[in-house]
């Protein structure tokens, strides 16, 4: 009998992560989702300090998930559709790199699924115009505070959620 696979890591920075973390967490597979910032140079940078954009860290998702429910490549395809990946460092009113579109790949073998993921989705005509997201090794991963923490889930009624998340949410099908 071959012994389960463990869990695996994957990463994803999507404009503010308040908008992608509830689409992630309703996946199948998926175990748990952290908000958090990664992909810049500042150690532990805080809320504050990554919204000025000056740290190059990215509003970012990291995913634990099981990878005999799930695959990379569903989660990768989830990611094209959780936001726009033509808007160069920006999703809708959210402006700077703070906000950009990101995988950050914890291995050669995600690096390659991404990489392949993106031309496909060049070329399948989704998008109107170019996918600008970046494609870059995982680096450090700061959870931000904990109040960002399933910020939907906790927050449904707060006008942001009304009027930015849960469309996303009817969009994709997800609980709202």
């Amino acid at each position: 009998m071959t012994p389960p696979r463990p869990a695996e890591t994957a990463t994803f920075a999507g404009g503010c992560f308040w908008c992608i973390e509830e689409i992630f967490r309703q996946q199948p597979g998926v175990s748990k989702v952290v908000s958090g910032y990664t992909g810049g140079t500042t150690p532990n940078p805080t809320y504050r300090e990554v919204c000025g954009g000056d740290t190059g860290h990215a509003e970012a998702i990291q995913i634990t998930f099981d990878p005999q429910t799930t695959s990379y490549g569903k989660l990768l395809a989830v990611f094209w559709t959780a936001h726009d990946p033509t808007q160069l460092n920006r999703q809708g009113a959210d402006v700077g790199t703070q906000y950009r579109s990101a995988i950050f790949t914890h291995s050669d073998a995600q690096a390659a699924a991404a990489r392949t993921a993106l031309e496909t989705e060049n070329k399948s005509g989704h998008f109107s115009r170019p996918i600008v997201t970046e494609i870059t090794p995982a680096g450090v991963f700061y959870p931000a505070e904990d109040y960002h923490q399933e910020y939907y889930r906790l927050n449904k009624r707060a006008p942001y959620c009304r009027m930015v998340i849960q469309p996303k949410l009817k969009k994709l099908g997800l609980e709202d």
